[in-house]
């Protein structure tokens, strides 16, 4: 339900756009909005999940994800919508930053845990699909209201199975304590920046209020992470990324997300505005990426990281995904789908289907029981930040150069073009520096084995993971 949220959204984003009448940088801040809050609370929501119960967050976070829904789908203006939207983010980090903490926790085995990462990301590859279709089926038929209204009975049904099926676990307690302040700091730190970020568009990069908000965002991530460092119960101990592959798997996350994520909701702007697809045949040019993601999540890529290793087959993933974007930055004005839009698609959906479980298992590696949550919850967080900061820098560039564009006399056409294809090549260069990252940062887990475990035994198609290691030691 939360990814459908995502894709169904962009879908009707035009639909929005044109009925609230939004320029494209308050576009944005339907998709920031969400983001912002899910980032910004996902380590605390992860971390209470650790103290509450995983399943006691889990619960409240879809009730609140789902009556958010509702009233998105009641919104008649912008502010009222981009509220709304804040809410379900709020939701969707009680939600999300505890199921991979789940996950670990049931399936402590190395073979078993990578089937489990492989389903859960062919579930959410799922949601995404059915989001994609649904999004233009609904606001094509009916309007794009019904997006939002849809989670009503999906909701409804995940907190009934979730009460039923999900095993009630205790939580290491409230005296562990829960870093609010520190929760608060973060929260504000990115929703200045990504603030700061999307209004260059209206004020420029070297205006004063550009410099005053940016400058105001850096202090609050300054206190956050001097807050972290005397907490007595700090929200992220910066012991966390005492691992390379936690660390690096995260910096790795954030980069190719904001990449992935700015190019959808930039190739569904350009879908609309330049080529003149309607919602459904948006939707539908969505799909083989999708498709292809949820084939190669599904046991593929658990085999293939089982075999060869995370960190082997995370980089030349994250190379097909960065071609995908590289031929994006060449798509023209008077472009067709299956030409210059579709490769991309598939190559995309390619690197990601296999990229995605492989820097979940990596950055997973580490946890254990007391801090699963809590870094189930950094690795959904780093996704979430880098998503929304990636789509505010994305989109506000191609904006910009745009206006540059039309000023110089280009067609209305040829310019949102022109601002796309910069874009595009902007998210193709954060893929690179994703794999340099994947190079440099992360290593191969087998190379611990000798020195954690020595005489520790596992399965031949297990990875060896540092949690395995631990494991299986214990």
């Amino acid at each position: 339900m939360i990814v459908l949220d995502v894709t169904i959204v962009n879908v009707a984003l035009p639909s929005i756009q044109r009925d609230l009448g939004m320029t494209q940088s308050n576009l944005a801040w339907v998709v920031n909005a969400y983001l912002i809050a899910f980032g910004g609370l996902l380590l605390l929501a992860g971390r209470l999940g650790d103290l509450l119960g995983r399943k006691r967050i889990l619960v409240c976070g879809l009730i609140v994800f789902t009556a958010a829904s509702v009233l998105c789908g009641l919104s008649w203006t912008p502010e009222l919508l981009m509220g709304a939207r804040f809410l379900q983010g709020v939701g969707g980090a009680m939600t999300s930053s505890v199921i991979l903490g789940v996950i670990v926790t049931l399936f402590p085995e190395p073979h078993d845990e990578a089937k489990a990462i492989g389903i859960y990301t062919f579930v959410a590859v799922g949601g995404g699909s059915i989001g994609l279709v649904a999004g233009g089926l609904l606001t094509q038929a009916l309007n794009w209201h019904w997006i939002f209204f849809v989670n009503l009975p999906i909701g409804i049904v995940a907190v009934a199975l979730t009460v039923r099926l999900i095993a009630a676990d205790r939580g290491i307690g409230l005296g562990q304590g829960a870093d609010m302040t520190g929760a608060l700091l973060v929260t504000l730190a990115l929703m200045l920046g990504v603030y700061t970020i999307v209004e260059t568009s209206d004020y420029g990069w070297g205006s004063a209020h550009t410099a005053g908000f940016g400058t105001g965002a850096i202090v609050l991530l300054t206190l956050f992470a001097i807050r972290q460092r005397y907490a007595a119960n700090p929200l992220l101990p910066p012991g966390i990324f005492r691992s390379r592959n936690m660390s690096g798997a995260n910096l790795v996350a954030a980069l190719t997300v904001a990449a992935i994520l700015g190019m959808f909701f930039l190739v569904s702007l350009y879908l609309q505005r330049v080529l003149g697809f309607g919602p459904l045949a948006i939707g539908l040019a969505f799909l083989p990426n999708a498709l292809v993601m949820g084939v190669l999540s599904l046991g593929i890529s658990a085999r293939l990281y089982t075999r060869y290793g995370a960190r082997a087959v995370l980089i030349p993933s994250l190379a097909l995904i960065a071609v995908g974007l590289g031929l994006l930055a060449r798509v023209p004005t008077g472009g067709a789908y299956v030409a210059n839009v579709l490769p991309s698609m598939v190559l995309i959906g390619l690197g990601s289907g296999v990229a995605f479980p492989a820097l979940v298992t990596l950055a997973m590696s580490d946890a254990t029981d007391s801090d699963s949550g809590l870094a189930s919850g950094l690795v959904n967080a780093t996704q979430q930040i880098g998503g929304a900061l990636g789509l505010a820098v994305l989109a506000t560039l191609a904006t910009s150069r745009t206006h540059q564009l039309l000023a110089g006399g280009v067609g209305s056409a040829a310019a949102l073009a022109g601002g796309y294809r910069l874009a595009f090549a902007i998210a193709a260069g954060l893929a690179i520096a994703a794999i340099l990252v994947a190079v440099v940062v992360l290593r191969p887990v087998a190379a611990e084995e000798p020195s954690l475990a020595a005489g520790v035994e596992f399965e031949d198609d297990a990875p060896v993971t540092a949690y395995s290691i631990v494991r299986g030691a214990e």
